[in-house]
């Protein structure tokens, strides 16, 4: 790090004296070395100097410009980071190796990017960095996939207690919290993220009609989420139901359903608009002050047929890049969310907000192998439809959370440097 001259008041300029050199210099050695080992907090915490590792923390010094969303998955000899003999908080619905599947193999693959590494999860360094914080999983049950890898990895570290009641009794909103780190873990299932009414008249069902309000975001998220200081907004697969749009309080427009009067706006209007909603709805939260992330639309892998017409995904290794690649309409969702991200990010900036990406779609769609098919357990116990959209836990779902810990390494880092040049 460069010290810069002293501005004197007549306009010359002046280096610091020599023994200011050494305070500063020591200082700032001191700091570099531990930090992100001092994670100087923002509004919401007080300064504290967790224990980290180091080496990790030059990896991510030297790599800091790497890509870490283009790359290869690789053979991992080392296998998962937990199991469901491990870690009591996996449900039925992901919990593949409870109900019998036979293969193990899928459990043996890792993230590599091109050009750097990506550090292993490490639950007390995570908790350290989230130490004092909170954070919120928006969007449907995918993002409550996230979550629940999420505990899962922390588990060997410490065991949340279920705070749920005191907020909700709404079992689709959940809330841990971490007495030691002080740590709040937040889930709110909110499929489409803006307003949404069933219009079926046969009643709800996994294809049922769906009023979809755009304009109008979900105030069961929205009105929680206000002091959250991080919030990984997502959602993908409820789009795919027959929707009728409104907007202003009139229908606008329709997707995937055969009504000769509204004109069909593709899946693609609803979930431009209904991204937009929930990012303009974060910034426009006065208090709100959070970093705000965008994870991606995660594909299924239906094959054999539909979802509901006995589709299954039975396949045990990773695709090759050469066997499939990022296009048609999960290309469309893709750049839409993307779109979207960037327009909220340019303007948030206006408000010093943060924002972060978790780049995960086309790094999903290598991964086949990964869902529960018929190896999970449903809520629903009548129900025999193939599993191929959630991720089995463990498994490649935990990729999501090495991609997350990076980012908030790199936060940590990026907030000590500012602060650091307050000194010099």
């Amino acid at each position: 790090m460069k010290f810069q001259a002293i501005e004197l008041p007549n306009g010359k300029y002046s280096s610091p004296n020599p023994s200011i050199k050494v305070f500063l210099l020591t200082i700032t050695i001191v700091l570099l070395t531990m930090v992100p080992l001092s994670l100087i907090s923002d509004s919401h915490s007080s300064y504290r100097i967790p224990k980290t590792n180091i080496s990790i923390l030059k990896s991510i010094e030297l790599e800091k410009k790497c890509d870490i969303f283009s790359g290869n998955w690789v053979s991992d000899p080392k296998g998962p980071y937990y199991t469901n003999a491990t870690c009591h908080l996996i449900i039925d619905q992901q919990n593949c190796m409870k109900f019998g599947r036979p293969d193990t193999e899928f459990l043996k693959w890792r993230w590599k990017p091109d050009d750097c590494k990506l550090p292993r999860f490490n639950g007390t360094q995570f908790l350290e960095l989230v130490k004092g914080k909170s954070m919120a999983f928006v969007g449907d049950s995918v993002g409550r996939n996230q979550m629940q890898s999420l505990l899962c990895l922390l588990a060997d570290v410490a065991y949340p207690k279920d705070v749920s009641l005191k907020y909700t009794s709404d079992i689709n909103f959940k809330r841990w919290f971490y007495p030691d780190y002080s740590f709040t873990l937040a889930t709110f299932w909110s499929p489409f993220l803006v307003k949404a009414r069933d219009a079926d008249p046969s009643g709800h069902s996994y294809n049922s009609l769906m009023n979809l309000y755009l304009d109008e975001v979900d105030t069961a998220w929205s009105a929680q989420i206000e002091n959250f200081d991080y919030v990984i907004i997502s959602a993908g697969q409820w789009f795919f139901r027959p929707l009728v749009f409104y907007e202003n309080g009139q229908v606008v427009g329709c997707s995937n359903y055969q009504q000769r009067k509204i004109v069909d706006l593709t899946i693609y209007y609803g979930y431009r608009k209904a991204f937009r909603t929930a990012f303009r709805t974060l910034q426009n939260l006065k208090e709100y002050k959070g970093v705000t992330f965008l994870r991606t639309f995660s594909p299924s892998h239906f094959e054999n047929g539909e979802w509901n017409k006995g589709g299954n995904c039975v396949r045990t290794k990773p695709f090759t890049n050469e066997e499939i690649r990022l296009d048609g309409y999960i290309m469309e969702l893709f750049l839409t969310q993307m779109e979207e991200f960037k327009t909220s990010e340019e303007k948030g900036n206006k408000r010093h907000l943060q924002f972060g990406l978790l780049d995960t779609t086309e790094i999903m769609l290598r991964r086949p192998h990964g869902h529960p098919n018929n190896y999970g357990h449903s809520l629903h116990k009548n129900v025999t439809i193939n599993d191929c959209v959630h991720w089995c836990l463990p498994g490649p779902i935990d990729t999501w959370n090495e991609l997350l810990f990076y980012q908030l390494m790199k936060e940590a880092q990026a907030s000590v440097r500012e602060k650091l040049q307050k000194f010099v």
